[in-house]
């Protein structure tokens, strides 16, 4: 078989550069074309970040999250920063990902996929190009791998070499993420004893059952002799990254053909994603994303029509493979039943193959009255249930959920059991673009979400995972 015959459709009369004769937008208008073309040309020297074997892994195991088997959790920076960058904020980050999958675990009786926003995220669209303060109007932040948060003409300037600072940082993370996933640090038994802290004190009391249960099954495990030096799943994750593919010059710079099966990958994370300002059918971002192998993600929110969600579904997965493609919802807390359902019917008027994934976060965002943009946790678990509820009455799969969160004691969201109010918003509010979950509220939500998967486990049967837990 040649070469060209191992491609999917999509690949097929494609190339990487040629998203460059579409329509592009949210993306930065670089001066220096020489500078440009110049760390381009250093990025394909890089070698690639992620490699085809992992992300083949990844759309396998999404591919069991479409038939029920799987759950997928999503989670990390809104905009990664170069200023933020620690290994201390990887670890904690991490670690609130490893709590909230054991819950998940739990709640669901079958694996949790595990995908970090984080080795990548370091763009973001925006919904003005600039912004006005004091009378002076400069370029929006679009996030550190494109300019700088701080407000002066020469912070806000694309600079293109920002791009190799972003790979330096991701490889860096990357690596950590890696040692962090095989090293011992994720041991299932340690991770557990993690959730008991959290569940120590009086304000969570409602979520010590939950933590309990998981306590006497880990102990029977024990007992039974299944421990982490029986089973070595155990003692260890599969933990991917994933990021929004805006700044297509970076995109392209890593993405290679691979030498055992001749398909094309973005190096640059092992699950990238189409924004809701750039899925256009005929733009550049979808054209890009429609030749890597990686599995896509495509956020869709109340403004997508049926008929552009049909293009897209055969201009992204004309082969119609499951695992490949994830539609991501958000539509804001009061708004999933004014749109989801119509989506649910098209993609199955299509018989198409997808993820239905949930995004709780940017449909309810909201200025508090101190001035800063805040979500309430009351609406982003509002949001979710309202997902459960609609697959439940169309008999379709929800597979998962995507929080923008951070392992850090943030003040950034109010609500949750420690209720975090507006007045505390300054006191710890650190995201340099959107607002996180905290560590606290992050690990009350996997409890509540543990909640509705359970309720849906006991009235709705599916077949047994395939794969195996990590």
């Amino acid at each position: 078989m040649t070469q060209e015959n191992r491609k999917p459709a999509a690949a097929r009369n494609w190339d990487k550069a040629g998203w460059r004769a579409y329509p592009r937008v949210q993306m930065p208008e670089y001066t220096d074309a020489g500078a440009l073309g110049a760390v381009e040309t250093q990025l394909r020297r890089y070698p690639p970040l992620v490699f085809a074997g992992e992300a083949q892994r990844l759309r396998a195991e999404l591919a069991e999250v479409a038939e029920g088997r799987a759950f997928l959790l999503q989670g990390g920076d809104c905009a990664e920063s170069f200023a933020e960058f620690s290994a201390d904020n990887i670890r904690d980050t991490l670690k609130v990902m490893l709590q909230m999958a054991v819950v998940l675990t739990w709640g669901a009786q079958f694996p949790v996929v595990k995908v970090g926003r984080m080795a990548g995220q370091f763009a973001k669209p925006r919904s003005a190009p600039t912004e006005t303060l004091g009378g002076v109007e400069l370029p929006s932040y679009r996030g550190d791998i494109i300019n700088g948060f701080d407000f002066t003409a020469e912070a806000r300037s694309p600079d293109p070499q920002r791009m190799l600072s972003a790979y330096t940082q991701a490889a860096s993370s990357l690596n950590l993420l890696r040692a962090y996933s095989t090293g011992g640090y994720a041991d299932m038994h340690r991770v557990q004893s993690w959730i008991a802290d959290f569940v120590g004190g009086p304000e969570a009391a409602k979520y010590r059952d939950i933590a309990d249960r998981i306590r006497d099954a880990m102990a029977f495990m024990q007992a039974a002799g299944v421990n982490s030096e029986t089973a070595h799943q155990l003692s260890k994750v599969d933990f991917y990254t994933s990021h929004e593919a805006l700044l297509l010059e970076y995109e392209e710079a890593l993405t290679r053909v691979d030498s055992t099966t001749g398909l094309t990958v973005a190096g640059s994370g092992h699950m990238i994603w189409i924004g809701d300002r750039t899925r256009q059918p005929d733009g550049a971002h979808v054209e890009f994303c429609r030749g890597v192998d990686n599995p896509i993600g495509l956020k869709c929110g109340p403004s997508i029509t049926e008929d552009d969600l049909k293009r897209l579904l055969s201009t992204l997965n004309p082969e119609n493979e499951a695992g490949r493609l994830t539609l991501i919802a958000r539509f804001g807390a009061g708004n999933v039943g004014d749109n989801l359902p119509r989506l649910i019917r098209t993609v199955q008027q299509e018989g198409a193959k997808v993820v239905w994934h949930c995004d709780p976060m940017h449909g309810n965002t909201i200025k508090s009255a101190s001035g800063f943009k805040t979500r309430p946790f009351d609406s982003v678990l509002r949001e979710v249930r309202e997902f459960f509820e609609v697959h439940g009455a169309e008999g379709t799969v929800p597979g998962g959920v995507h929080f923008e969160m951070t392992g850090s004691d943030v003040t950034e969201c109010t609500g949750g059991v420690r209720a975090v109010t507006d007045e505390d918003l300054s006191s710890r509010y650190h995201t340099a673009c959107d607002p996180r979950l905290n560590a606290s509220q992050s690990l009350e939500l996997a409890f509540l979400v543990a909640e509705e998967l359970r309720t849906r486990r006991e009235s709705v049967t599916v077949p047994a995972p395939d794969m195996k837990a990590g």
